[in-house]
């Protein structure tokens, strides 16, 4: 009987990580291969994450014997630290490894100086999963990984009440508020056309840098048009992404961006950059409205294009919905790890 442990982030850390692996354990593969969750760090401060890095790898030591396969969950530097300890003790017990590969930048992670702990971590796996074709061919480059690794997309894992909600006049952004994820490019571009669209508003769904954004709205006159929201979850989520109209993610890097991936699966129209995996699918004008990251004045103009252009808000709006049932399909993601699985076994 072939069991995994998957060693992750806490169920409780919000994030792309947590929402991938939920999305897993929904598969079949999860019960088949009698899969186990090993919580190893949490989003608090650090006595909670050293106690949830203690326990976590106490229960992976008593554990590790009777599984058969270890499929860790990694990122950025300290993530990537805490599993190469993981790791070791995988490969002391001649287990099987696949290493699931999440970071955001190439620039601090693989191009970094701690580009040793992810050759490590690279080089002892029997399979490394990234998240785009881009990805892929960046870490190949770097560490020659050959027939190794492989891609398999975060899926479309939101799921949604069947509670109807009016559209209102809002873009909406959702996840962490931070300089990576361009919310300044975001209110800054919207304060160049917000007067020509008084009834419109763009609404922020996450935590972060909620002062500073209120500030810069005000700076720049559209705090009236300016809504921030906190975290949301939930019902709370499901209402924000049926009201909104349209979504935009201004980041400046990406693995695959949960924040689209739930914008595809409410069927909204998508305004981002293209950044990480959306490289891979991005066609501006027909599934997305693209802009380079930074770009304010571009940013505005998409935003008026899909403000104003119903037919074509509608239309990208439909590839959005099929994007999420077809390359995204938690079904289908699934199987491929599955897939991946049997193939290791």
């Amino acid at each position: 009987m072939f069991k995994v442990l998957v060693v992750a982030t806490s169920r409780k850390t919000r994030g792309g990580i947590t929402s991938v692996i939920n999305a897993h354990e929904k598969g079949a593969q999860w019960k088949h291969f009698h899969c186990r969750w090993i919580e190893t760090h949490i989003d608090k401060g650090w006595v909670y994450k050293l106690w949830y890095f203690i326990t976590g790898f106490i229960q992976y030591l008593i554990m590790l014997p009777f599984y058969n396969l270890v499929h860790i969950h990694t990122s950025e530097p300290p993530s990537a630290f805490r599993k190469c300890i993981f790791m070791a003790y995988a490969k002391f017990w001649r287990k099987k490894t696949i290493i699931h590969f999440h970071s955001f930048s190439p620039d601090t992670t693989i191009c970094s100086k701690y580009r040793y702990l992810y050759h490590y971590l690279f080089r002892k796996a029997d399979v490394v999963i990234v998240l785009s074709e881009t990805w892929k061919k960046v870490c190949d480059d770097v560490f020659l990984l050959g027939d190794k690794i492989k891609v398999v997309y975060n899926p479309c894992s939101t799921v949604m009440s069947d509670k109807k909600y009016n559209k209102r006049q809002q873009i909406l952004y959702a996840g962490t508020i931070n300089s990576r994820k361009g919310y300044v490019d975001m209110i800054k571009a919207f304060a160049l056309i917000a007067k020509n669209y008084p009834d419109w508003q763009i609404v922020f769904a996450g935590n972060g840098e909620t002062d500073e954004g209120r500030v810069l709205a005000t700076q720049l006159g559209i705090d009236k048009q300016t809504l921030f929201l906190g975290w949301v979850s939930g019902t709370e989520k499901d209402k924000v992404f049926k009201e909104a109209t349209i979504f935009c993610l201004p980041s400046y890097a990406e693995g695959f961006p949960m924040a689209v991936l739930d914008a595809w699966s409410y069927g909204l129209p998508v305004i981002t950059t293209p950044v990480g995996g959306i490289s891979d699918i991005a066609i501006d004008g027909h599934n997305l409205l693209l802009f380079m990251p930074g770009n304010t004045h571009q940013l505005a103009k998409q935003m008026k294009e899909m403000i104003e252009n119903i037919e074509l808000r509608n239309s990208i709006a439909n590839e959005s919905i099929k994007l999420s049932r077809t390359v995204f399909d938690m079904m289908n993601i699934n199987h491929e790890i599955e897939m991946i699985y049997i193939n290791l076994c």
